[in-house]
């Protein structure tokens, strides 16, 4: 028994860890719509999320069952089997669960624990039947087998269903209310702040009703049956109260719509998700407890947790604790909720996913069925709906100096809303249905009728939702191969195969934390290029600038690394600098994106002055693409091992090296620190670069003839060169702009 024990004790800990990476994924269920409207200050939101995290852990004790007797029959396994199944449920479902995260994709932890649940239990099950001689027909008897098909079913009606009402609930609220939705407000402000706290205090009681201790089942009974009278009373007193607040005052009634909905969605998600995360360790210390009661507890069957068993408040209250503190600390959770924010955004941006033959496959079906459309519908109701659905209406206007909402706040409540009514209906018809698939879909389906998947990022932005739903399924085959393969090993190894899989969780857990921290790094670095919050001229150019020197002098490391490693013949090295050259070049991106910005903010009769700043953005995709030319020839030549750098080739690149990431340094520090132009400084060093150059290619064709450099080295030599020159004479350029934008105004005036 001191195994088992032990087991427990090991449970109790994952059950702690598996609520922090839970609570990480789960978080952009209920948290987006207000993170992406910006409906208040974060810590607001979280606060709120956070008390509907507490108020939901309460009535989750009649969701626990789902772990003990909802996927398989405990009747039919011995205690020692039914804790191999919850140590094998809750590694894989840790590692899983991190896993996401670290990619900042959404998952459903639902979807997870029940396939987890039935990997691990089918596994233990063919173990019994084959040491029994039985036929493997008789797995049925095992396992639940209606009860996945029902949540495989839930998952795809799901997806479908949350996408196509999203869609269509958002198409009519904007005919209705427009992009230009605040005089509109007034005026049926009332109806749509009373429709929609009928339809979230209707999901609250439905959703919470049934697990609340101090409801009784009469009670639960009643609300059940009377929807329609709850619906018609919250209606009438919430649409009054919010017409008064319209008409009276100046409170945006959108914002207490998104604030409640936000509380009930983390209340949801707390009632009914929580048992994902500690429902298999109370299992399995509920069958050790029942086992040790017994004479013989290692061979005891466990018919007994196939009875209604209460949860002690206080450890759900304590489980409470551990998400509300996760909510607040937890960077992974920020990078899931990123990706359902970015792909619902209003604006073009940069899109953090590809562009995949499927993706442009899809858009091109669906721009082919929409061109159709139009030729049918009639011109005047075209231009009618054309009017009320223009985007061009839209403004993001941010709170304060941050970046502007993704999206605005009559969006966030159509997802809030539809969200809510999809669950609620579901929930009263006993349906499986996956929080994070409904509110997710939800969101895209709102973002395409609101035009945010426009023609420049249509096709990224179907990318990500294809590899997030591709996630969802993978989930699922995942969680059940995985928790089989853990529940063989186990049941063979015991304490071996425990301590064995406890060590791999951990190592996996350590690296996967690395590279999520890593790629932070990188995020951040993208993000601090970014221009959203200016909105001055003379800011924005000098913002530019100064971005441009941080990128000049990025590639100036990233190419005295490359030229140090060719030299001597360092794979991993020249590896690296063409990971930096993929940040380098995300950065072009946003520069010239933010250079475009300025370019809208400047007054139109400023042509010369405009022309000459827009110079910077051919100037700029030059050196980026000298920059990649020398990164990308060198790795693949060293990749196919051909010959190394010969002594005399390796001297002239040093003294390549030395003058080009010296200019470079040079006018990143002036662009920077915005200090006076020395461009006669630049224009010197560029012309001794010339020069070096030039000797370098006689220097190259004695080599040639003398058959002391092979036909690919020499390819390799001159690439080199020349993208060096043409990076020089651009810095030089680059700093003839700065120089003269704005008859220096941005710099000389300081």
């Amino acid at each position: 028994m001191e195994f088992y024990l032990f087991a427990i004790i090991i449970l109790a800990g994952l059950a702690v860890f598996d609520l922090t990476v839970g609570v990480s994924n789960d978080a952009a269920n209920f948290m987006n719509s207000s993170i992406g409207s910006k409906v208040a200050p974060r810590h607001i939101i979280m606060l709120v999320a956070s008390l509907g995290i507490l108020a939901g852990v309460t009535f989750s004790s009649g969701m626990m069952e789902v772990a003990r007797k909802g996927i398989f029959h405990p009747k039919f396994f011995i205690m020692p089997e039914l804790i191999t199944i919850f140590l094998a449920v809750m590694l894989t479902d840790v590692l899983l669960l991190d896993l996401f995260n670290t990619f900042g994709l959404p998952t459903s932890t639902t979807v997870s624990i029940v396939f987890e649940l039935l990997g691990a239990a089918v596994a233990v099950s063919l173990i019994k039947i084959y040491l029994a001689g039985d036929s493997y027909i008789r797995l049925v008897e095992y396992i639940n087998t209606g009860k996945a098909l029902a949540i495989i079913m839930g998952i795809l009606f799901s997806v479908v269903v949350a996408f196509l009402f999203g869609l269509i609930a958002m198409f009519a609220t904007r005919l209705l209310f427009t992009f230009d939705y605040k005089k509109r407000l007034k005026r049926y402000g009332g109806i749509w702040g009373g429709l929609a706290l009928s339809v979230i205090t209707y999901f609250i009681l439905i959703k919470g009703a049934k697990g609340a201790s101090f409801l009784t089942p009469e009670a639960v009974s009643w609300i059940k049956t009377h929807a329609w009278t709850i619906l018609s009373a919250s209606f009438l007193f919430f649409g009054f109260v919010f017409q008064l607040l319209t008409l009276f005052t100046k409170i945006n009634v959108l914002k207490p719509i998104v604030l409640t909905g936000t509380f009930a969605l983390a209340m949801a998600f707390a009632g009914n998700d929580l048992v994902n995360f500690i429902g298999v360790p109370l299992a399995g210390m509920t069958a050790y407890g029942f086992a040790s009661d017994t004479a013989n507890p290692l061979t005891a069957t466990m018919e007994a947790l196939q009875r209604p068993i209460q949860t002690n408040t206080i450890l759900l209250l304590i489980a409470g604790a551990i998400m509300v503190a996760t909510l607040w600390i937890s960077r992974k959770a920020r990078t899931v909720q990123m990706t359902e924010v970015s792909l619902a955004r209003q604006d073009e941006g940069i899109e953090r996913f590809g562009a995949s033959a499927l993706s442009r496959l899809f858009v091109g079906m669906v721009y082919t069925v929409l061109g159709f459309m139009r030729k049918i519908i009639p011109p005047p109701l075209k231009k009618r709906i054309s009017s009320r659905l223009d985007a061009g209406a839209y403004t993001a206007t941010p709170l304060t100096d941050e970046r502007p909402p993704s999206f605005d706040l009559l969006r966030a409540s159509v997802n809030l809303i539809v969200a809510s009514v999809i669950i609620s209906f579901a929930t009263s018809l006993k349906l499986p249905l996956s929080t994070t698939y409904v509110t997710f879909m939800v969101a895209m389906g709102t973002s395409l009728s609101d035009q945010a998947w426009g023609r420049e990022s249509a096709v990224y932005r179907v990318t990500g939702v294809m590899t997030v739903i591709g996630g969802w399924f993978f989930t699922a085959l995942a969680a059940f191969t995985t928790a089989l393969v853990f529940a063989f090993i186990l049941y063979f190894l015991k304490l071996t195969a425990m301590l064995g899989l406890l060590l791999l969780a951990s190592f996996l857990i350590f690296s996967t934390y690395r590279y999520h921290l890593k790629r932070q790094e990188e995020v951040s670095a993208i993000e601090a290029f970014s221009l959203e919050a200016v909105s001055e001229v003379d800011a924005a150019v000098e913002t530019t600038f100064e971005q441009t020197g941080r990128f000049l002098k990025d590639i100036s490391d990233n190419l005295s690394v490359c030229f140090e490693a060719a030299s001597s013949e360092d794979l991993e090295r020249l590896r690296n600098t063409r990971r930096e050259n993929q940040i380098i070049e995300k950065q072009t991106d946003i520069i010239v994106e933010n250079i475009f910005k300025t370019l809208s903010l400047i007054q139109r009769g400023d042509v010369d002055s405009t022309y000459q700043y827009s110079q910077t953005v051919r100037v700029l995709q030059s050196i980026t693409e000298s920059h990649r030319d020398i990164i990308m020839r060198t790795c693949e030549h060293f990749e196919n091992y051909h010959a190394g750098f010969i002594n005399t080739q390796k001297e002239d690149l040093r003294h390549l090296r030395t003058f080009l990431t010296r200019l470079l340094w040079n006018t990143s520090i002036m662009l920077m620190r915005r200090k006076k132009v020395d461009y006669s400084y630049i224009a010197n060093q560029c012309d001794k670069l010339r020069t070096l150059v030039a000797e370098f290619d006689k220097n190259q064709v004695i080599r040639i003839q003398k058959a002391e450099s092979t036909t690919r080295l020499s390819i390799l030599f001159y690439g080199i060169v020349q993208n060096s020159l043409n990076i020089s004479e651009q810095t030089q350029n680059l700093l003839s702009i700065f120089r003269e934008s704005f008859n220096g105004r941005t710099m000389n005036n300081r």
